[in-house]
């Protein structure tokens, strides 16, 4: 009776059995990093979201925390994208274009 769509999910010698996480890697970018407003499903509250950055993870989260720092709010980075809170997109363009990124305002 074995059903190909079961799976182990708790074993009594080891306990709960945890799958593996996969990452899927992230697409690759064309060379502009984008900056974007957005509000939709944050309560009104807007965030710029800075993508198409070209970095590993451990750097992007350094950038993140330089441009968070720089524009004195708060932000994260979920899956290779930066989000920075408040409308803060001309002070971003002008801090990645001293970066030496090529950047595009994009959206409304």
């Amino acid at each position: 009776m074995a059903d190909n769509n079961s799976r182990l999910v708790y074993s009594t010698e080891s306990g709960r059995i945890d799958e593996p996480a996969v990452v899927a890697p992230r697409p690759k970018g064309d060379g502009i990093v984008r900056i974007q407003r957005q509000t939709s499903g944050r309560k009104g509250k807007g965030v710029c979201l800075v993508t198409g950055v070209d970095l590993p993870d451990a750097d992007l989260e350094k950038l993140a925390a330089e441009l968070k720092k720089k524009c004195g709010c708060g932000g994260a980075v979920k899956e290779g994208v930066i989000e920075i809170q408040g409308d803060k997109r001309d002070l971003l363009k002008t801090l990645l274009e001293a970066k030496g990124l090529k950047v595009k305002l994009a959206g409304g």
